[in-house]
């Protein structure tokens, strides 16, 4: 099958796209966003890159910073058209499907062609925030009704998003639930996990901006000064805002209390696999990868449940806590509380998610999967 992916780049698109690997298929990437430059990891496939701009001219970024009016409007010229430009490499490809991952980012810009070429099946992959903050917005909300009767098939990080879907308009086939990226690996993964005993740190990750809601977090750490002062505590890929409210709370003076901006996906593997306890908030979200990736190694999760999308994965007080008001920090302080000295709770939600879960996350398990629901089309 002749299959042209569409999608900005990102690594849980290169971590799907692997699963197409040595398959059979014929793969193509329009970089929806073009980076410029095609991406080395996935150099078997057919990567449509530098299509956007007419003219890379000497100077740009200078122009760019000095004169931001004058560069805005001379870049409307400098532009190609994406939905032009995706239509010539359409007629060029002549693919059997088309499979956009994001619905703003990679389905909108290209509605227009896939409604002039509905012979061609479309596949549309939600992830994360797609269409559960999205539905809120009312000019996104319009793009969601008009994208989905357009879709011949859909896969999803959680069940609620496909729920969401048909509310929306989508009539084709569900082809299934499963990480954004794929599945994990879990024999890599293995070589990080430390023992449940020999595990003494509490880990935050550091989102805030649009969806996250670390500081609400921290606020709650505040509370618990003495409860806490035996374990280490991290926040790791914390934004700005993150890190400018830790500068400026008493949490900059505890000594078990550190902070970490940008850091490589193998440090944040190696810091779950050494994790107690992780703690992910946010007010929108599917299935958080990094939440997967936490069971995965062995940390007892506590997460938000916006939309009621964690518990398709946790049980509360079984496998993890469910923190159901992300804004509350009272709430999140007693959720804290209710498991950093209960040992019976830690042991039981470690069994059940190394046992039973995580191999439902195996990447070789999930490709199976993925690539048999390929075959449908």
């Amino acid at each position: 099958m002749k299959i042209l992916l569409v999608s900005m780049a990102s690594i849980h698109f290169f971590r799907w796209t692997e699963q197409l690997k040595d398959t059979g298929h014929e793969v193509y990437w329009f970089d929806i966003n073009d980076g410029g430059k095609k991406i080395k990891r996935l150099d078997w496939v057919h990567q449509i890159v530098n299509w956007k701009r007419r003219w890379n001219y000497p100077g740009r970024y200078f122009f760019k910073k000095q004169m931001t009016g004058l560069y805005t409007f001379f870049q409307k010229l400098n532009d190609r058209k994406v939905a032009i430009v995706f239509e010539k490499k359409l007629k060029e490809i002549q693919p059997d499907v088309v499979h956009s991952f994001a619905l703003y980012v990679s389905c909108t810009p290209i509605l227009s062609v896939m409604q002039h070429y509905k012979n061609i099946k479309w596949i549309y992959s939600s992830w994360g925030s797609d269409l559960y903050y999205f539905q809120n917005e009312s000019s996104f909300l319009e793009d969601i009704k008009n994208v989905l009767p357009r879709v011949d098939y859909l896969f999803s990080d959680c069940r609620r998003d496909y729920q969401l879907s048909l509310r929306y308009g989508f009539k084709g086939e569900f082809l299934g639930v499963y990480p954004g990226g794929g599945g994990f690996d879990l024999e890599m993964m293995n070589t990080y996990i430390l023992p449940l005993e020999n595990r003494n740190t509490i880990i935050i990750k550091g989102y805030q901006g649009r969806s996250g809601r670390a500081i609400q977090v921290l606020q709650a750490l505040e509370k618990l000064q003495e409860q806490l002062k035996i374990f280490k505590i991290v926040v790791f890929g914390a934004d700005e805002e993150v890190i400018n409210y830790s500068n400026q709370s008493e949490l900059k003076q505890w000594k078990n209390f550190s902070i970490i901006g940008k850091v490589s996906h193998t440090e944040v593997l190696k810091l779950m696999g050494k994790a107690l306890i992780y703690i992910g908030n946010s007010n929108s979200d599917g299935i958080p990868n990094t939440l997967l990736e936490a069971i995965c190694l062995g940390a007892f999760p506590i997460q938000s449940n916006p939309g009621k999308v964690t518990e398709e994965i946790i049980v509360n007080a079984e496998n993890g806590l469910i923190i159901e008001d992300f804004e509350n920090i009272d709430e999140i302080k007693n959720i804290i509380l209710q498991v950093v000295l209960n040992t019976m709770l830690l042991k039981g939600a470690f069994e059940i998610n190394q046992q039973h879960l995580k191999p439902q996350f195996e990447r070789e398990f999930i490709k199976k999967k993925v690539l048999e629901s390929y075959l449908k089309i």
